[in-house]
């Protein structure tokens, strides 16, 4: 069976310390795209990326363009492998977004990067003027996590797959919904070690200054489908992508939907580029049948190659 491929890009908090390193030394067109970032940044962000240390990786203002840096040299390796890869389809998740449109050629690197910064600047402001919080909830349906939602003040953030929801809102609202969604059956319901409430109205602030940017920013139509967090369908017009990616910052992400939407394209391949699995596990809960492989360092590379050329 011919392999109908979509490109899954990384989200925060999938970093690690290292990535990309082994594809820097093994591919000179990927050493390029982390030379460009430090220039485009005029700071040394490959350094952060290779060597950390880990608490100035993981500060948002670096971590969203290292991750964006990291997908796009993974991608590109994956091109110099394979040179007429053809993409049915692209998602990411949350700033992963932003590296999905950037290689379906709607945003240059040099444009994501600056919006990434400044994105990830942004919300580490928005988490500092309320205090917000985050829990995952195992094992229990949508319907009554939307309940326990309206009765204790927060807001859905994230529907990662059927298993997986995740709430955000203010760190009292979410305890207390925590304790809820205990008593109404879940498996589990595990605090996130994260800042502060990502995709919640607590995000607004950022979403005006994401707003604000982007008016200077140039979007193209992207060459392939880039499937939108928010809506879940593909985007629309430039105009269109960039009011859906600042309406982004405050609402759910619908994963789910992405994959089932693109899975209804004919997508029964998705190559995750970027640190980590996690997309390729949420993907695999959502569309048992698919097939999945990953690139993230040289023998992910290899595998995956193998998989897109042999089926």
């Amino acid at each position: 069976m011919k392999c109908l491929s979509a490109i899954l890009c990384a989200g925060q908090g999938a970093q690690t310390v290292g990535m990309g390193h082994d594809l820097a030394d093994s591919f000179p067109e990927c050493r390029v795209l982390f030379s460009k970032a430090n220039e485009i940044l005029d700071y040394d962000l490959q350094k952060i990326i290779f060597e950390g240390p880990e608490p100035e990786l993981v500060k948002s203002n670096h971590c969203q363009p290292a991750i964006f840096t990291v997908t796009a040299v993974c991608f590109q390796a994956l091109k110099s492998q394979i040179s007429n890869l053809f993409c049915q389809a692209a998602a990411g998740l949350s700033l992963g977004e932003w590296t999905a449109l950037h290689l379906a050629g709607a945003i240059s690197f040099e444009d994501g990067l600056r919006v990434l910064a400044a994105r990830g600047r942004y919300m580490q402001e928005a988490c500092e003027e309320q205090e917000g919080a985050m829990v995952s909830v195992i094992g229990l349906e949508s319907e009554k996590l939307q309940k326990i939602a309206a009765e204790s003040g927060v807001e859905i953030a994230n529907y990662n797959s059927a298993e997986q929801t995740v709430l955000s809102g203010h760190k009292k609202n979410i305890q207390e919904a925590e304790k809820m969604a205990k008593a109404a059956g879940a498996k589990r319901a595990i605090m996130l070690n994260v800042a502060g409430a990502y995709h919640s109205s607590l995000m607004k602030s950022a979403g005006d200054k994401m707003s604000a940017i982007l008016r200077n920013i140039s979007i193209s139509a992207p060459r392939f489908p880039v499937v939108s967090n928010v809506t879940g369908q593909p985007h629309g017009s430039p105009e269109e992508i960039k009011q859906n990616m600042v309406r982004q910052v405050t609402s759910s992400v619908k994963w789910i939907d992405c994959v089932q939407t693109m899975a209804g394209m004919g997508v029964n391949c998705f190559v995750e580029c970027g640190p980590g699995r996690v997309l390729s596990g949420l993907v695999k809960r959502i569309q048992p049948q698919a097939q999945l492989c990953n690139v993230q360092d040289n023998q992910s590379l290899k595998a995956a190659v193998d998989l897109l050329t042999n089926g």
